[in-house]
């Protein structure tokens, strides 16, 4: 890698830096490579393992870290298409919030879930970029019948973020969205079930109409042969059924 050239030093933690908006793609690829190493720790890649996250091609950085140098950095499709072509995890994690939702195609959103490889990648690309851009809902579907288990788990870990961000959809996507969910409920692979899981709550907390569907397709897999099944439903049942969640949606 080149050395990056007036990049002063960072100034404890924080990214105090010069303007980077100007220079070419290389440049700020160099130059956030760079920070992110400065930034990284040996105890926080030994952690990584903990938390089922491969660290074979990390620095060891804190998302934190990563999340204030993509503020940085603002939106920049192109140098996200370079951060991921590195292969480095925290590269790979910053493209998120690099990457700009209007200019990322669906067949590169296509690219890069075949490449995950880890839940923490699949869930950052789906909160922090892709639920952002206008392919989202189509996504959701195509790839809530993928074999790999990553793919999997972005239709659900995509459905689930929308469910939290996406204010102005009306409710039939997300009933749409509980179809797919009851359909995949028996997927015993754990970063997927997991998914379905969220998805089901989070679609049941964003009004009465969406809770009672919910709670209608929590209470069948919650009766389900299937065990996974079954602990998809039963948990989110005790969620979407609880005094709090039912207070605040009739407030």
């Amino acid at each position: 890698m080149r050395k990056v050239k007036d990049v002063p030093k960072a100034r404890g933690r924080g990214p105090e830096t010069p303007d980077v908006s100007e220079r070419s793609v290389q440049e700020q690829l160099d130059f956030a490579l760079t920070w992110l190493k400065r930034h990284s720790s040996k105890a926080k890649l030994e952690g990584m393992a903990r938390y089922a996250i491969p660290s074979d091609h990390a620095y060891g950085v804190a998302m934190k870290d990563i999340k204030a140098l993509g503020t940085l950095l603002g939106r920049h499709q192109p140098l996200a298409l370079a951060l991921w072509a590195t292969g480095v995890y925290e590269a790979r994690m910053l493209a998120s919030f690099v990457g700009d939702p209007e200019r990322l195609t669906a067949a590169q959103m296509e690219l890069w879930c075949r490449d995950f490889d880890n839940w923490a990648i699949c869930d950052a690309m789906c909160f922090n970029l892709f639920d952002r851009t206008p392919h989202a809902w189509t996504k959701v579907a195509q790839w809530s019948s993928r074999r790999n288990e990553f793919e999997k788990r972005t239709a659900f870990a995509l459905l689930w973020s929308l469910s939290l961000h996406d204010k102005s959809t009306g409710d039939e996507p997300f009933m749409q969205g509980l179809l797919l969910i009851e359909r995949e409920a028996g997927d015993g692979r754990n970063f997927v079930k997991k998914a379905t899981n969220m998805a089901l709550r989070a679609i049941g907390k964003r009004n009465g109409a969406l809770n009672a569907a919910a709670v209608v397709v929590a209470r069948r897999l919650a009766e389900s042969e299937d065990a996974t099944a079954r602990w998809v439903g039963k948990d989110a049942l005790r969620q979407l059924t609880s005094p709090a969640v039912r207070a605040r949606l009739k407030a």
